[in-house]
């Protein structure tokens, strides 16, 4: 075998080199242990310095904080004495408030005692007083009765015949310078007149002029005006703004609103659909639309002919629809723009003899109550509404103040004020102008002459100015002028609680005694 030696030599060299590698990394891996153990070594102590250090932080900030805190008690602790002791010095000056109350309280009751003392004795004498007079006035009516030569029962009678006619005179001059004072404030007297008058007729014709009733043919028709779960009437109302009541009148629709135009719009567009007999939601806004639209066309159409009929200039658009929707409205269920033209006519004609501008003068008049047309969307009086939208419209100062005056919330600046105020009395107080037959306004009449002669001391009695004044003729032995002022305001009274009438009544008391002697 050549190469045995060689192979022995490289094992041997092998295993020299194993023996020394496996030395050399046990040495290092001594090494490296120790080098651990002195890195670990260093960071425990590294580790207990730290630590060290945060427990001296700790214990200063721990005692910083109890000293903090201990401040902070002693502060409050230090407070707290002062408000104690405020509070002791409060209540020792109470105390001593309180005691002098009490003695002050106690000076008082021994005052009261003193003075209710007093008192008894004066009111013990006070007795004894009242009895020495009511004898000395007893022995004086017996002197009297005797100079006089009457009795007391006499004497009485003629002292409260003097009280009467006293009290009477009194009571005439309270009541005279009352209605005096009434009349220089005649705004404030003109509005309660107004008031009461509204008042005694709202309850009869309230329903007329705020509802209008339809007819049903047929039964059916009633549940499609209602519709399903009530739509078709919700549509209605939503549509119209009306508010519609099936159930209060058998086979009736009435339509409720304070609109007269909405309330018509309604009327037309209900017969419409219950001539159609296709009534639902949508069919229901067709039909309103349409009719809302013919309502207009309607409204321009009727201004426009009272423009014509009182024979005025053209006015403004806006304000002949204004006038057109008069028609619609009623008042003391009298058609206003009728009555509108009957007073444009009316002040025409007084103009005229008065020398007044005649366009002026109708103009006021046939737009006096514009503001009727309007006063639900504008609050006030319906005068000065009307002259504000006719100031806004270019209308003339005349016409403008015409109309604002004619009921005298302003003063009127000429003459064309006070011919629309009495021509508006004259259309609306002529019998028949308002609705009322000849048999109710002579019914009228005559429980307004029965009132007047159910008086004592009346002698005739006569309702005048159509039924607008009732004159009093009384006999002039039997009452005197203040009992004729007086008189005067018990009628009246009477006519305010007993009966029912437009506008307002004047009552007429006369007094005269004629003397009359012949000559031969």
């Amino acid at each position: 075998m050549p190469f045995l030696p060689e192979i022995i030599t490289g094992g041997a060299c092998l295993a020299v080199g194993v023996v020394f590698s496996w030395a050399y990394l046990r040495a290092r891996a001594r090494r490296r242990s120790r080098e651990e153990t002195a890195a670990a070594d260093s960071v425990l102590e590294r580790a207990r310095r730290q630590s060290e250090e945060i427990l001296r932080e700790s214990r200063l900030q721990a005692a910083e904080e109890g000293l903090r805190t201990r401040q902070e008690i002693e502060a409050s602790f230090t407070m707290r004495r002062t408000e104690e002791q405020e509070r002791e010095k409060r209540l020792n000056q109470r105390e001593i408030l309180l005691n002098a109350q009490l003695e002050r309280l106690s000076t008082e009751d021994r005052e009261l005692a003193r003075r209710e003392d007093s008192l008894q004795q004066r009111a013990a004498a006070l007795v004894r007083e009242e009895e020495r007079i009511a004898q000395v006035n007893l022995t004086r009516q017996r002197q009297l009765e005797d100079l006089a030569g009457m009795s007391r029962q006499q004497a009485r009678e003629v002292f409260l015949r003097e009280i009467q006619m006293e009290s009477t005179r009194d009571a005439a001059n309270i009541h005279r310078a009352a209605i005096e004072e009434a009349r220089q404030k005649a705004e404030e007297k003109a509005r309660e007149i107004i008031g009461q008058a509204i008042q005694r007729y709202a309850s009869h014709h309230t329903n007329d002029v705020t509802t209008t009733n339809i007819s049903l043919t047929d039964v059916e028709i009633k549940g499609r005006i209602i519709g399903r779960e009530g739509r078709n009437i919700r549509a209605f109302e939503n549509a119209t703004g009306v508010t519609v009541l099936i159930d209060d009148t058998p086979n009736t629709v009435v339509l409720s609103s304070f609109d007269p135009v909405r309330r018509e719009v309604a009327r037309e567009a209900m017969l419409q659909l219950i001539q159609d007999g296709r009534i639902h939601p949508n069919r229901i806004e067709e039909v309103v639309a349409h009719v809302s639209q013919e309502m207009e066309q309607t409204i321009a159409r009727l201004g426009a002919e009272a423009v014509a009929q009182v024979g005025v200039a053209p006015m403004h658009p806006e304000v002949v629809k204004l006038l057109g929707r008069l028609h619609f409205r009623r008042s003391f269920s009298q058609n206003i723009l009728r009555h509108s033209v009957e007073v444009a006519q009316l002040t025409g004609l007084m103009a005229a003899e008065l020398g007044v501008d005649l366009e002026d003068a109708r103009r006021a008049g046939l737009l006096h109550d514009i503001g009727k047309a309007m006063d639900q969307e504008t609050p006030g009086p319906h005068a000065t509404v009307g002259a504000e939208m006719l100031r806004r419209h270019g209308e003339n100062a005349a016409v403008v103040n015409g109309v604002a005056s004619h009921h005298f919330e302003v003063q009127p600046e000429g003459v064309i004020g006070i011919l629309v105020n009495a021509a508006d009395a004259i259309s609306a107080s002529r019998p028949g102008a308002r609705s009322e037959n000849m048999g109710t306004y002579l019914k009228r009449v005559e429980d307004l002459e029965k009132i007047g002669l159910s008086f004592p001391g009346v002698e005739k009695c006569y309702s005048v100015h159509a039924g607008r004044e009732l004159r009093v003729f009384v006999k002039p032995t039997d009452l005197n002028d203040d009992e004729s002022f007086d008189l005067a305001r018990k009628i009246a009274q009477r006519v305010e609680s007993e009966l029912q009438y437009p506008g307002q009544i004047r009552v007429t008391v006369i007094r005269e005694t004629r003397c009359v002697e012949v000559a031969k």
